[in-house]
């Protein structure tokens, strides 16, 4: 009577509504729309990590250019001291170079002063030697005697 096509028809309608009966469709559903939600919860943490992750980029972008200015502040501070430094070592260099000239040309007259002044007491005492030989030589008694000393002291005290 019916053939083999009619009963996998019957049993298959059967199948349908023993699934709908037992609401194998609510959890088909119900498990599509967890995993939807599950899929869109990881999506949503994906993006909220991408966008924490970029938002940290940017800070250490920033971090990495204000450490980049600040050190090349440092260096030109650096190369300002040291430009500075150059600067105060050569000016003391060249005020301790005039000192110590002028210090060797101060010795250098005090030298050339104490030489003169020795020069002059060497020749007045060669004068005083001389004129005291010959005045006594030429004079023999007794006004020579009082008048030789006096001479003496005279010379020395013009002389000197």
């Amino acid at each position: 009577m019916f053939d083999a096509e009619f009963w996998v028809a019957i049993a298959f309608v059967l199948f349908i509504a023993l699934l709908g009966y037992l609401r194998v469709h609510r959890m088909v559903i119900g498990a599509l729309d967890q995993r939807q939600a599950r899929i869109k919860a990881e999506l949503d943490e994906a993006l909220r990590l991408k966008e924490e992750a970029q938002e940290l980029l940017a800070a250490y972008q920033r971090k990495q250019q204000e450490a980049e200015r600040e050190a090349e502040a440092i260096i030109a501070g650096a190369k300002a001291e040291g430009e500075r430094l150059t600067a105060e070592a050569k000016a003391k260099m060249v005020d301790f170079v005039a000192r110590r000239t002028k210090m060797a040309e101060t010795k250098i007259a005090q030298a050339e002063a104490q030489a003169l002044a020795d020069v002059r007491a060497a020749a007045a005492d060669a004068a005083v030697a001389a004129a005291e030989k010959i005045l006594m030589t030429a004079t023999k008694n007794e006004v020579a005697d009082k008048l030789l000393p006096q001479g003496i002291e005279l010379v020395k005290n013009k002389l000197n």
